[in-house]
């Protein structure tokens, strides 16, 4: 079983920049790859970016390429996602998902580990 609990949203306004910590609570982090997701009222469940266990791996939804970095601290079983130049339409519940392996996976169905969420609302 791994816990993970994120950290870091709140509101910003738009072009501001934040960013998101999730720790996990198995040691054995570093041969989890690592999801951040988000969720919109009204929206299904999207993939933001990820990372593959060992860090050298990762994938970004067209929509945050160039502005959302993924990266991760296998001695602090941590992985962050940094925001710059947020937008409106950034604003969701951003969640932190795991699952053992070794490649970057991008469907929600891939994951078998979730975080409880953090709001992240951008103004205008």
């Amino acid at each position: 079983q791994v816990q993970l609990v994120e950290s870091g949203g709140g509101l910003v306004q738009a072009g501001g920049s934040l960013r998101l910590s999730c720790a996990a609570s198995r040691r054995a982090f570093s041969t989890y790859a690592m999801g951040w997701f988000r969720q919109a009222p009204g929206k299904e469940r999207e993939c933001v970016a990820t990372i593959a266990w060992s860090g050298g791996s990762t994938y970004y939804a067209d929509s945050v390429k160039g502005r959302f970095t993924i990266s991760r601290d296998n001695a602090k079983n941590t992985v962050y996602l940094q925001m710059n130049s947020l937008k409106p339409e950034d604003t969701a519940v951003y969640y932190c998902a795991a699952r053992s392996g070794s490649y970057y996976y991008t469907g929600v169905d891939d994951y078998h580990y979730w975080g409880q969420g953090t709001q992240v609302t951008v103004s205008e």
